[in-house]
């Protein structure tokens, strides 16, 4: 019976990973081929870029299988107080922050990762349950926001699938 109980929690894990604010097309396009691969259920995008050469070659194709949706950045924090079923996690540098390695992933989530250099604005993290950071150790200040996202999702997965 545990088994079973433990299949069915795993059935509900939704993860959506929402770049509305990654600015760079070969960000969004990795971010999408990461997702895919790794199983989200739904990428939030700023706006269609599914037809662009760069995004295509970059994606590698899972542009036809990964979920993208679209939500634009002055929409960013009323689109996510509209989504209570999902815990919102931030992931960030800045502010107090609980450590990836140490935090437990809700069953839904929804990831949201900031833009290259200036990372997630107030209003947004605002918006948020909880930030996490990832733990670095180098002397370059962070890691891409790919890398980043992929890292997150990983242990999101390591958890719940």
């Amino acid at each position: 019976m545990a088994h079973q109980l433990e299949n069915s929690s795993k059935a509900s894990a939704s993860l959506v990973v929402c770049a509305s604010l990654v600015e760079k097309i070969t960000n969004q396009a990795a971010l999408c081929r990461t997702c895919e691969v790794l199983g989200a259920d739904q990428l939030v995008l700023s706006e269609p870029v599914n037809d662009s050469w760069e995004f295509r070659k970059i994606s590698a194709s899972a542009q036809r299988w990964q979920t993208v949706d679209y939500c634009a950045p002055a929409q960013l924090s009323q689109w996510l107080v509209q989504q209570q079923h999902y815990t919102r996690v931030a992931l960030t540098l800045s502010g107090s922050c609980q450590v990836l390695t140490d935090y437990t992933f809700a069953a839904k989530t929804l990831l949201v990762l900031g833009r290259e250099l200036t990372g997630i604005p107030a209003e947004i993290m605002a918006a948020c349950d909880v930030a996490l950071s990832i733990p670095q150790y180098g002397r370059v200040e962070s890691l891409n926001v790919q890398t980043a996202g992929a890292i997150a999702m990983y242990e999101y997965n390591r958890q719940w699938r």
